[in-house]
């Protein structure tokens, strides 16, 4: 996906800020509020204090690492990966842990490749959930290994774990790092506008023009991205005057990686596989976002054309908030790494609802262990030594990675406060309203994911991303029927022999 190789391309420059805090150790966690401390039996997460050693019989074994289903192609980030096995291998004598890397671009072929030989690797990550389901039914159940150790959980929301289980109650992958999507607006713009701002709790409505109290969804969204989309006479796309082929300043820009993560943003979680397992599904919510953001950049002018959108005036094919130049933009957390490029006074808000309900599509990092892996306890107590022990901090930083765990969050927020730039300036403004990022995540499209498995996955993206691309560059479309059409390609993929 676009995402991916976007955020293999800004993660250094995330990363390196948070390299300069020092990469301290996260505190312990506390135990959940109104529960007593986990018991002397069982393993609190993350475990800071050293992996105890193995107990291990029989000769020495070699593990395969493989990487970059998601990030890690990035020179520091690599340089981070080679350390931290480095590290680990000095740390035993019976497990000899190896690279398997292959740049993002080649990597799902290449696993593919691997997982056919007979011999697949054995550690999988950094891995999003949707690389994950690109390769369905290829993953190690943790299940048996969290029940022997007691290993606690609590200190995870129940739908971050969700993620990363399976109908049958497998769980293929213990959280790690997670972005909740939020809404990012420039205060500067609202207030030229002579508008109020986003709302910056859910469930807070918004205070229009008039007076009047409204719903924070996307018709209000629509209403107030028309009046803050200027053109070169300063008119507003509500002016009948409004000169649509100059305009200088866009309302809205929508994260538009995936039109799966597009329909899911705006007004709800669903899932293209229906529940026979074999026949494609509109959702009506998906459908019902397409078609307004089509019309937001075809006939109502506040959402970027892919020709504006790819232009070097707005970012050159990187989120268009970024170039200063547009009032509002959801996307996920991320986004981070590089939002201070649209200037010293942005802010952090409630994304809109749709029918009454918040949709927070949700991207979420870990590691996992191959099914097919020869060596599953050696594997386990790599994993373990990963992203629950020694290299916890050290990978997530270098990830730029979110903690999934409640208890390292505040931490996370707070040094990215005191972040300074070489002049000593602060990298990002004053007060901004981090609380709405962990408030989102009891909305996160956990069940379905917007990236939820599907047949022929890869092949699958493909058609996805044909479509958006249409949608953003051709005017004058009948959407129902490219929705239709979207629909028929999809299943005569799905359909076609293997």
């Amino acid at each position: 996906m676009r995402q991916s190789l976007k955020w293999m391309a800004v993660v250094a420059v995330f990363a390196m800020v948070f390299a300069a805090c020092g990469g301290a150790a996260s505190p312990s966690p506390a135990a959940p509020s109104g529960q007593a401390s986990p018991s002397a039996a069982a393993s609190p997460l993350p475990s800071q204090t050293p992996v105890p050693s193995p107990n291990f019989t029989g000769p020495p074994v070699t593990l395969k690492w493989f990487c970059c289903l998601r990030g890690g192609d990035d020179p520091s980030t690599d340089k981070v990966f080679k350390q931290v096995i480095k590290d680990f291998n000095a740390s035993q004598t019976h497990i000899k842990l190896v690279y398997d890397h292959t740049a993002y671009a080649g990597a799902r072929a290449q696993f593919s490749t691997e997982l056919a030989s007979g011999n697949p690797p054995d550690i999988v990550g950094p891995l999003g959930v949707g690389g994950a389901n690109a390769f369905e039914g290829q993953w190690l159940d943790l299940n048996p290994y969290i029940q022997k150790e007691h290993i606690d959980l609590s200190g995870f929301d129940q739908g971050v774990l969700n993620l990363y289980k399976a109908g049958g109650g497998e769980q293929f992958g213990i959280p790690f790092a997670i972005y909740p999507s939020e809404l990012y607006y420039q205060p500067d713009m609202f207030d030229e506008a002579g508008l109020e701002y986003p709302p910056s709790e859910y469930g807070q409505q918004y205070k229009m023009p008039d007076g009047s109290m409204v719903d924070w969804n996307y018709d209000t969204v629509r209403q107030i991205a028309m009046k803050l989309t200027v053109d070169r006479n300063n008119k507003d796309a509500t002016d009948p005057a409004f000169d649509s082929k100059h305009i200088v300043q866009y309302g809205f820009e929508p994260q538009r990686d995936d039109l799966r993560t597009n329909g899911a943003q705006f007004f709800g979680a669903g899932k293209l596989l229906g529940d026979d397992g074999k026949t494609v599904q509109i959702p009506d919510a998906w459908a019902a976002a397409w078609k307004w953001v089509y019309a937001g950049t075809w006939t109502d002018h506040f959402i970027e054309t892919n020709t504006v959108y790819q232009s070097p005036e707005f970012n050159g094919g990187y989120s268009t908030f970024n170039s200063g130049k547009v009032a509002m933009n959801t996307n996920f957390l991320w986004n981070l790494c590089c939002i201070t490029d649209a200037g010293s006074n942005w802010q952090i808000a409630a994304l809109p609802s749709y029918n009454g309900k918040v949709t927070v599509p949700m991207n979420a990092d870990t590691f996992r262990i191959t099914k097919g892996t020869k060596h599953p306890d050696e594997a386990w107590y790599t994993l373990k030594y990963l992203i629950l022990g020694p290299a916890h901090t050290k990978l997530l930083n270098s990830i730029s990675g979110f903690p999934a765990l409640k208890a390292e969050q505040p931490p996370f927020f707070s040094q990215l406060e005191q972040q300074k730039t070489d002049k000593g300036k602060a990298v990002y403004p004053k007060g901004l309203n981090f609380k709405i990022v962990t408030d989102g995540i009891q909305y996160a499209d956990i069940d379905p994911n917007s990236e939820s498995a599907m047949p022929k996955y890869n092949k699958s993206l493909d058609v996805l991303t044909k479509y958006l691309t249409r949608w953003y560059g051709t005017g004058g479309l009948n959407m129902d029927a490219e929705i239709a059409n979207l629909q028929k390609e999809l299943q005569a993929v799905w359909d076609a022999p293997k």
